[in-house]
């Protein structure tokens, strides 16, 4: 597996910028850039959705032109207003902005009625009275012709009659569709006759009962797109082959040189990780997760919650750039964005995990001292805080062993460790419980390795990182990992990607040390642990009951057990 570090930036200008450029040198739609972002309200946004914001209103930036949000809201069965709060939220947290060009498939409705009653006028569509399974069939297979519908040759009177009789409610669901009248032996499977508009009885979240049938998101798409202006509808590979067919509706639309261009980019997919929105979906609803913001999931909301930055995802997109090749992205390298991007900004504090006491036995027990301790090494300008030091203190349990291997360099019987920003400390004796277990380390320190003192230098081979016990503030720290254990869970044929669920995706870990500077933390504030890893504070915290979520670590541990 290559290290992130050695990943490279792609080229400065791929081959979407190379279209628009051109598009732009030959005076194309007047030598305009508009571009939209139109997701579907049916779930929350995903890491890979971010792709596709970061290039819709990113290509729109980059050319001084306009990006529209549009909902693409053609199907109320699934969608709801509370996805549509998220959406936006999401794409504001990334950093875009719509302005005042907010819109939905659903504000062209009579536009779009229109032109199909049109199409039926010019014998270019009409209504099947067949079932799904039975237009599914008739359609043929890549090597053999469709079958034309009987209903095919229906007249302009009688398909317009049903037509409105379908949106007047008269014909249940299934019943009936509206087909165009394209062409049933081309090689092309969305060109045969293909659905335009089906019968739905659910009321929609902005139209109400108006209307009975809706669009399909093939037929409502690029005529959003040319009632809107777009200049460059930028899709996923999966619709290239339908862009024959949004060209053929754009033909029977357009009454001048305009045209709006798809183009389509390879998905974003990543390692350990379903991006399946219908089983992120299932994964809420079973409670696998504790919703779609739980840390674990790869939504923006989750990702959030985490402690992700918009910066370290918008980082990510950039990196792993636009291509028409399919591939399958390592989530290693969004970690290491992010680890990137925090390890500039987000300030160093102490906190213990699995505490274990240690008690200088020669420092006075009346006495603390205020430890000045650089925030961030990385940037001067965070400053130093002051960290209490006292004779009762708490390490991590990991950091001693009174049996130690050769080069443990950490704390053992008659061992030196440096306490960061403090004193050398040296083990001296330990107290243990009945059950042979070590509770308390005894050390005495040395007073003049403090910084400043004449034996501020002297080196030891281990550094500790440490809280004192009368100050220290109790947390709950809550220990993500990658919710799948296999590299592609949605790969395995007939195999639900539940069964390779982490059981170790999350651990909850209680009766956590972190320092008193700590005490003000707010939901979403970002910290490194030193010697830890990343931390952001959860929304579940409150002063006095603390909860931290883990980031990332400070190192790609899962790239080194799985070479």
């Amino acid at each position: 597996m290559k290290e992130p570090e050695s990943i490279l930036k792609p080229e400065s200008q791929h081959f979407i910028e190379q279209a628009i450029e051109k598009d732009l040198s030959e005076g194309k739609n007047g030598g305009r850039v508009h571009t939209r972002f139109p997701p579907e309200p049916n779930g929350y946004l995903h890491i890979g959705h971010a792709k596709a914001i970061c290039l819709d209103f990113g290509m729109a930036e980059q050319y001084g032109g306009k990006c529209n949000l549009r909902f693409d809201d053609t199907n109320p069965i699934k969608e709801d207003v509370e996805y549509v709060d998220s959406i936006k939220e999401d794409i504001q947290w990334l950093g875009f902005t719509w302005e005042d060009r907010e819109f939905y498939a659903s504000d062209y409705f009579g536009k779009l009625w229109d032109f199909a009653v049109s199409l039926i006028k010019r014998g270019l569509a009409y209504v099947d009275d067949q079932d799904a399974d039975t237009i599914s069939w008739q359609k043929g297979t890549t090597t053999q012709p469709g079958i034309a519908s009987p209903f095919r040759d229906r007249s302009t009177e009688e398909n317009l009659d049903l037509f409105y009789r379908m949106n007047e409610g008269e014909f249940e669901e299934g019943s009936r569709v509206l087909r165009a009248r394209i062409d049933m032996a081309s090689p092309n499977m969305h060109m045969r006759d293909p659905i335009i508009y089906r019968i739905l009885k659910t009321p929609h979240h902005r139209t109400g009962s108006k209307w009975k049938v809706y669009p399909m998101y093939d037929f409502a798409h690029g005529q959003c797109d040319y009632f809107e202006g777009i200049t460059h509808s930028l899709c996923t590979l999966e619709f290239e082959v339908h862009r024959p067919l949004y060209d053929w509706f754009i033909d029977q639309l357009k009454t001048d040189d305009y045209r709006p261009r798809q183009i389509e980019f390879n998905r974003l997919n990543l390692t350990y990780t379903v991006m399946s929105k219908r089983k992120l979906l299932e994964l809420v609803k079973d409670k696998v997760v504790r919703g779609w913001d739980d840390p674990r999931m790869p939504t923006l909301c989750g990702l959030r919650r985490r402690g992700y930055t918009p910066e370290s995802v918008r980082r990510f997109v950039d990196l792993i750039g636009y291509t028409k090749v399919e591939a399958i992205n390592d989530v290693s390298l969004l970690e290491f964005a992010i680890r990137e991007d925090l390890n500039k900004r987000a300030p160093r504090v102490f906190g213990v995990l699995r505490p274990l006491k240690v008690i200088i036995t020669n420092y006075s027990g009346n006495v603390t001292e205020e430890m000045k301790i650089e925030n961030n090494p990385e940037d001067e300008n965070h400053g130093r805080r002051l960290v209490p030091f006292s004779r009762e203190l708490f390490i991590e349990q990991d950091d001693f062993m009174e049996n130690p291997p050769h080069k443990f360099f950490r704390l053992a019987p008659g061992q030196e460790v440096r306490l960061k920003g403090a004193y050398i400390i040296k083990c001296t004796g330990v107290i243990k419980n009945d059950a042979g277990e070590v509770t308390e380390v005894h050390c005495t320190y040395d007073p003049e390795t403090r910084s400043g003192g004449p034996q501020a230098g002297r080196k030891v081979k281990g550094t500790l990182h440490w809280v004192s016990a009368a100050h220290a503030l109790d947390a709950e720290v809550r220990l993500y990992d990658r919710l799948f254990s296999d590299e592609d869970p949605s790969g395995h044929k007939d195999t639900d990607p539940r069964e390779f669920l982490n059981p170790d995706s999350l651990i909850i870990l209680t009766g956590c040390k972190v320092e008193p500077s700590l005490a003000e933390a707010k939901p979403l504030d970002k910290f490194q642990f030193q010697r830890v890893g990343y931390f952001c504070v959860d929304y579940d915290s409150r002063p006095g009951n603390l909860v931290f979520n883990r980031t990332v670590g400070l190192k790609d541990t899962w790239a080194r057990m799985n070479r």
